[in-house]
């Protein structure tokens, strides 16, 4: 009986650690990166809704677990065990629980949803083309006529400059397989397919240098194709402009 008893406290356990640390974690320093985007609240927001939501169940579920383990324990109760075909009323509540939090869900995220994708700034205040390759970022910004595929494009490789507070249109493209874009203070991800064009939008908040990385298996170097997000005033970003310009121009 006691194997038993302690492998219904092991399955206890188990919630209860992991609740534990998932309420530490924010004061460890051990959770989600540091939100510099004006569309990250929303972000955050659903995904505290969902962690809340399926962490009650995983509680509850493993606290079950934990007590059948104990209660069912076969050198405590002698009775003959009793065969249940189920219940139809419990099974059509477990049922229609979940499919009613699905659908709420669905229905709760859609304005995130169309912010994040199906509603691009009208007039942002830039636009620029990130290429991924095997295993880098490789840049590209409109020069001074406003055009892509002009002379006067700068080229930059892993460290994207964006201003701050401002509307920003990046355009995706691959050059050899999969990569996924990833910024993980802004919120943001998406994957990017070989010969095709995606597009991702974005305000920051605030100045600073972040991470940019690849958040899909890419090949032996995955692990390195990490680069630099980085965030500028307006003044800044223009001066910085000015100097890839004349960076460029120099060595032509």
């Amino acid at each position: 009986m006691k194997a038993f008893t302690h492998w219904s406290l092991f399955f206890l356990l188990v919630p209860l650690i992991g609740t534990a640390i998932f309420v530490a974690a924010p004061a460890m320093n051990l959770w989600l990166p540091k939100d510099v985007s004006v569309m990250g609240g929303e972000i955050d927001h659903l995904f505290y809704l969902i962690l809340w939501l399926t962490g009650v169940v995983f509680l509850l579920t493993q606290i079950l677990l934990a007590f059948f383990v104990w209660f069912y324990d076969a050198r405590r109760r002698t009775e003959p065990a009793i065969y249940s075909h189920g219940n139809h009323s419990l099974e059509l509540f477990w049922t229609v629980i979940p499919a009613f939090i699905l659908v709420f869900l669905g229905l709760y995220q859609i304005q995130a949803w169309a912010n994040l994708t199906m509603r691009p700034p009208e007039d942002p205040a830039l636009e620029v083309e990130v290429t991924g390759r095997q295993f880098e970022w490789r840049i590209r910004y409109p020069g001074p006529d406003g055009e892509f595929d002009t002379p006067d494009d700068l080229y930059h490789v892993n460290d994207l400059h964006v201003p701050v507070n401002r509307e920003v249109v990046v355009y995706l493209k691959s050059e050899d397989v999969l990569h996924s874009f990833f910024l993980p203070n802004l919120r943001l991800k998406q994957d990017i397919v070989p010969g095709m064009t995606g597009r991702v939008w974005f305000r920051a908040k605030e100045v600073g240098e972040f991470d940019l990385v690849c958040a899909e298996l890419c090949g032996w170097g995955h692990y390195k194709m990490k680069g630099r997000l980085t965030i500028q005033s307006q003044e800044n970003f223009q001066q910085w402009l000015k100097t890839m310009a004349n960076e460029q121009e120099a060595v032509q």
